[in-house]
């Protein structure tokens, strides 16, 4: 019987039948998203009752949601995002929102980009304990936020930004402890940022920009260790931003922009390691830029233009090697432009209009191609004709060539760290691992893991390596670089390797690196770790909901490796919803339906031997399948798998 019907991004048009449910009883998962479909949306759909995936987004539906879907009391997954989908116009709220609390296993609702025009039901509180994600924006919500959202104890995600919503934030959000996107951006929301925020420790994006929010910014905003991205822009906040915020040295983006802030740039701003955007502008911030900014490495884009800053543009900035766009316009700013800008290679947006600047224009690297427009209001400036200002009489004073000498020579000679490896350990700059990757291009993309990607670098000097670039986005991937850092500086192994995945040699030699390095640590802190570094998809049930670890987990996480490897499809695949997992795709299709799951590269019915690569195809997914039982003390143990696969190479070999 089929379970599962997958027509998404096939460009269908027409109507939905009335009659969609009948002949198909057992259906599991229905996918139509990405067509061309129109009309109303049946309201027989709801007799699919063990229907547990329900994706219907982005086509061309119109009229009501169907009021009867409580009847779906499988449903894990829900959307109608992206349709032109609108609310029953004598009913204020969004009823179909209150009938969806049936359904006691729902774990995603996505109904954004719609014209529904009504207000979120109190009832929205009632709905399943199991709600992960909720995603409403841009769908005409009107109104306030009911308190008793904070009822959604498990929400991971609340996006209802792009709203007309109205009043206050409400505190209850602090009661969403494991929340960790919030949007409530492009409402018209008023009142203050709510100290409850301060509750959610595992939030790590947060957008309430373009409201009406005013006062001043709660100072524990700091404490969250946890938060990556910050966006405040385009309200009435006031005050000085509070200093411990700059304590969390892993905020990637912290947007600011038109609001009512004053005081001083605090120094600590370069503190914060990890930051990769900067937007201050808009506001009435005083005094000098930091030169400390200057530390910030991994920054990309700075703006601080319109307020009151005063002073010279800190000499430091030559260090921020990865500056794309540098705005100081509009603002008070004296002195020369530093020469040794010239040398930021990726700065292709500079703009110091409208300030006091005087002395000589930079003319080499990237100031060879910037205009005359982000260089006017200063009417000292001189330089080329190709800027429009006047013609430099004289050299302006630099820093000397001695002084940039030391400079370089400071930075180039610091120790290496210490290592208990006899092998000598060379220091690479983020410049050759840019080159030697191809600025991280796709072509040099290896694989992706649990906390980041791993791409080939080839150097000038012919070595080739695997580099591992981790996503700081996501908690704990600061402590998996220590720790990986740790023991592989410790482990000795000839495949054993610096990235998260399986790679092959020219001889085809597999070499691991995601080899379960939590077995190497103290029991009781196993279960941190393993939330570290496991990965969703291939963690054995008893690895990720205990934190148990045993040689019979890597043997579940090979049984999974070996499906991937023949199926080319990942355990993460949007395919696998709640109880259908990979494992559960592969038993199904076992033994006769083999071939229909294998790669398509793998599988040729012309070729005289497909009799036997089925044969083949069967034993492998036989192995895997004992490979990833449930229970641990069920599972081959790793000598015997590579007996059954020695035996299969011989056969088939």
């Amino acid at each position: 019987m089929l379970r599962i019907l997958s027509l998404s991004d096939n460009s269908i048009s027409g109507n939905l039948p009335s009659s969609i449910a009948n002949g198909l009883p057992v259906l599991e998962v229905l996918y139509l998203g990405g067509n061309r479909l129109s009309g109303k949306i049946p309201a027989s759909i709801s007799n699919f009752s063990k229907l547990t995936v329900l994706d219907l987004g982005n086509n061309s539906f119109s009229g009501q949601v169907p009021t009867n879907l409580g009847n779906l009391q499988n449903l894990q997954f829900l959307s109608f995002m992206g349709n032109q989908l609108t609310n029953d116009p004598s009913m204020l709220e969004l009823d179909f929102l209150t009938s969806l609390q049936n359904c006691w296993k729902l774990k995603r609702i996505g109904i954004g980009l719609n014209s529904f025009d009504g207000i979120l039901p109190k009832s929205l509180g009632n709905l399943s304990s199991t709600v992960e994600f909720f995603t409403a924006s841009y769908c005409g919500i009107k109104g306030i936020i009911p308190n008793e959202i904070g009822n959604m104890r498990n929400l991971l995600e609340l996006d209802i930004g792009g709203n007309e919503l109205t009043g206050t934030i409400p505190t209850t959000l602090g009661q969403l402890r494991k929340l960790q996107k919030l949007r409530l951006d492009d409402n018209k929301l008023q009142g203050s940022v709510p100290v409850n925020l301060c509750n959610l420790e595992n939030l790590y994006y947060l957008d309430l920009g373009i409201n009406q929010l005013s006062q001043e910014l709660p100072t524990c905003l700091g404490h969250l260790t946890s938060l990556r991205e910050i966006y405040l822009d385009n309200n009435s906040l006031t005050s000085t931003i509070p200093s411990t915020l700059w304590t969390n040295k892993n905020i990637q983006i912290l947007s600011f922009t038109d609001n009512l802030l004053n005081g001083s740039l605090a120094p600590e701003i370069g503190s914060i390691e990890g930051m990769r955007e900067l937007y201050l502008s808009g506001n009435q911030f005083s005094g000098y830029i930091p030169s400390t900014i200057g530390q910030l490495q991994n920054l990309e884009n700075l703006s601080l233009s319109n307020n009151r800053l005063h002073g010279p543009i800190p000499e430091l900035f030559d260090n921020l090697i990865s500056l794309k766009m540098l705005d100081l316009s509009k603002n008070k700013l004296d002195g020369v432009i530093p020469k040794s800008l010239e040398k930021l290679e990726y700065l292709e947006y500079f703009n110091v209009s409208f300030n006091e600047l005087n002395g000589e224009i930079p003319n080499e690297g990237p100031f060879k191609y910037f205009t005359t427009d982000f260089f006017i209001g200063n009417r000292e400036l001189c330089g080329a004709s190709h800027f429009k200002v006047k013609p430099c009489e004289h050299n302006t004073t630099r820093i000397s060539s001695k002084t940039r000498v030391l400079k370089r020579h400071s930075r180039s000679t610091l120790q290496p760290a210490h290592s208990t490896s006899p092998s000598i350990v060379k220091r690479i700059s983020y410049y050759e691992v840019l080159n030697a990757t191809n600025k991280f291009g796709e072509e040099n993309l290896i694989g992706k893991g649990s906390i980041g990607s791993v791409y080939k670098g080839t150097f000038s000097n012919g070595m080739i390596a695997a580099i591992k670039v981790f996503n700081l986005d996501l908690e704990g991937a600061n402590q998996s670089f220590d720790t990986e850092c740790q023991i592989l500086c410790n482990i000795r192994h000839r495949n054993l390797v610096k990235p998260s995945n399986i790679l092959l040699d020219e001889d085809m030699v597999a070499h691991v690196a995601d080899f379960g390095i939590a077995k190497l640590f103290p029991e009781d802190q196993r279960i941190s770790i393993t939330k570290t570094l496991g990965t969703i998809g291939y963690m054995a049930p008893e690895y990720g909901s205990t934190g148990l670890v045993s040689t019979m987990a890597d043997v579940y996480s090979y049984g999974i490796m070996l499906m991937e490897t023949f199926t080319k499809k990942k355990p993460t695949d949007d395919i696998f919803i709640g109880e259908f997992t990979m494992r559960k795709w592969v038993l199904e299709s076992f033994p006769d339906a083999i071939t229909q799951i294998v790669d398509v590269d793998l599988v040729n019915a012309a070729e005289d031997n497909i009799r036997a690569k089925e044969s083949c195809f069967r034993l492998i997914m036989e192995l895997a399948l004992e490979c990833t039982t449930d229970l641990p003390e069920e599972r081959l143990i790793a000598k015997d798998v590579l007996t059954r696969l020695k035996k299969i190479k011989t056969k088939f070999c």
